[in-house]
């Protein structure tokens, strides 16, 4: 595998810049009768001390005059807060915004909205509720290495006796098999519960062949999931196809012509531009994040393609709209029990959600703030936790409680170490999956080693 794919695969932020006019940015020059801006309002997450949390606003008709201010005003006794109580304020820079809210209190009540002022007036978005905690900063997650170590290599065997190739994504089926992408050996391996590492399909070398598993080729395959019945679907990254494996062994291609392109279809009529993220609803559709084309992409079953979400322009813009909305490198994809969408969207450092109804917000983090730095994948558990692997070194949960937690790893501090919360180290997580009993699993594809985290109890 020639190293030099290593730039098209892990996602440096430092190379890309987001122009504010490819971003929603609001204009002044309109002529139009002026009305205040109308808003509507990011639902919270908060921290884990409690102390601080997250919101912002979505400004959804705000063009007849420009925005001068935007941010979010709380309060824990107006139950319609306005810019008189707390608030935050920002210059505009982008239609959609996120906001930090300091000094809280813990275990008390708070209402919050976001507003935006222009020369008219100040607009309101939707009221949210929303109560603080106990202090979680404790609450950590401890790290050791089950699988693999940190010498390249593309052998099978027991525990870190077994090694990988920059392993990028990792799901686990219902009999508790973890299945990684190993994508440097254009490869499927497969990890037992106890710990031993087989090759599932792929011989190490680059290819595009269908057929049966120890005929068939992939080149740098980056995300995988399974279906009820135990199909396994895999974002061939650099083919540019989604492939299927069957539990009889046979190899295929579901959809996608080879060639990295921009084609809704079915089957090979369809084209993607480097496909990496996958998840599948209940229903047997999946989702992929195309990340070359900026979009969100689902494909039937059948192999039917189509355009989910995203217009192809690499920027952060929501909308009432799924195809009017934009992404920037989409990575990751997870669904949750009401078959909402979210997106590690790479290169807008943040997480945007996706209603079933086809609305696109933002979840959490913008391009200004960039909470949670460059997320590159995430993943439910059974109890509604969102886990999310941020390439720069943390692996993050957000608990059913909306409360952020930095489990383990330090931002832009690639090494290896085990042990708890800021003491571990990664090298560029990229994937990362929950186990029936709760434990977290994370491709950690720099030190070519398969993580485990033991979850903190809350």
């Amino acid at each position: 595998m020639n190293k030099n794919l290593t730039n098209s695969i892990l996602f440096t932020a430092a190379l890309f810049t987001i122009s504010l006019t490819q971003t929603g940015c609001v204009k002044s020059n309109d002529a139009t009768p002026g009305v205040v801006p109308v808003i509507s309002t990011i639902d919270v997450v908060k921290d884990a001390a409690d102390t601080s949390a997250h919101s912002g606003g979505f400004i959804t008709e705000a063009l007849t005059y420009a925005v001068s201010t935007y941010g979010v005003c709380w309060s824990t006794t107006n139950s319609t807060p306005t810019t008189a109580d707390s608030k935050t304020a920002d210059t505009v820079n982008y239609l959609t915004y996120t906001s930090k809210m300091k000094g809280l209190k813990v275990n008390t009540k708070y209402y919050v909205r976001a507003y935006a002022t222009n020369s008219v007036g100040t607009g309101y978005g939707k009221v949210v509720e929303f109560t603080t905690g106990a202090d979680l900063t404790s609450k950590v997650g401890t790290v050791s290495t089950f699988v693999g170590n940190s010498s390249a290599g593309f052998i099978d065997g027991d525990g870190t006796a077994a090694s990988f190739y920059s392993p990028q994504g990792i799901t686990i089926g219902s009999t508790g098999t973890i299945y990684i992408a190993d994508a440097f050996n254009s490869a499927i391996r497969t990890v037992t519960t106890g710990g031993t590492v087989n090759t599932l399909t792929g011989n190490g070398a680059i290819g595009y062949v269908d057929g049966s598993l120890a005929n068939a080729r992939f080149y740098a395959p980056q995300s995988l999931v399974t279906d009820a019945t135990g199909n396994i679907y895999v974002a061939d990254f650099s083919n540019n196809v989604i492939r299927k494996i069957t539990p009889a062994g046979v190899v295929s291609t579901l959809a996608g012509s080879g060639s990295a392109g921009y084609d809704d279809g079915t089957g090979t009529a369809a084209s993607f531009n480097n496909p990496r993220g996958l998840v599948i609803d209940g229903s047997g559709n999946l989702y992929v994040a195309d990340r070359g084309n900026n979009l969100v992409r689902k494909v039937t079953a059948a192999g039917v393609v189509t355009t989910f979400a995203g217009n192809r322009t690499a920027a952060w813009v929501d909308n009432t709209t799924a195809t009017t909305a934009s992404f920037n490198k989409p990575s990751g994809l997870a669904i949750d029990a009401s078959g909402n969408i979210y997106v590690a969207d790479a290169l807008n450092y943040s997480i945007r959600k996706i209603t079933s109804a086809g609305v696109v917000s933002t979840y959490l983090g913008d391009p200004k703030h960039q909470v949670i730095g460059s997320p590159s994948a995430l993943t439910f558990d059974a109890k509604g936790n969102l886990f999310i692997a941020d390439q720069t070194g943390r692996i993050f949960e957000i608990t059913t409680d909306k409360v952020l937690l930095p489990l383990a790893g330090l931002s832009a501090t690639a090494g290896f170490a085990e042990g708890s919360g800021k003491n571990a180290l990664f090298a560029s997580p990229q994937g990362v999956a929950a186990d029936a009993s709760g434990n977290l699993y994370i491709a950690d594809s720099g030190n070519n080693r398969i993580r485990k985290i033991v979850l903190p109890s809350l």
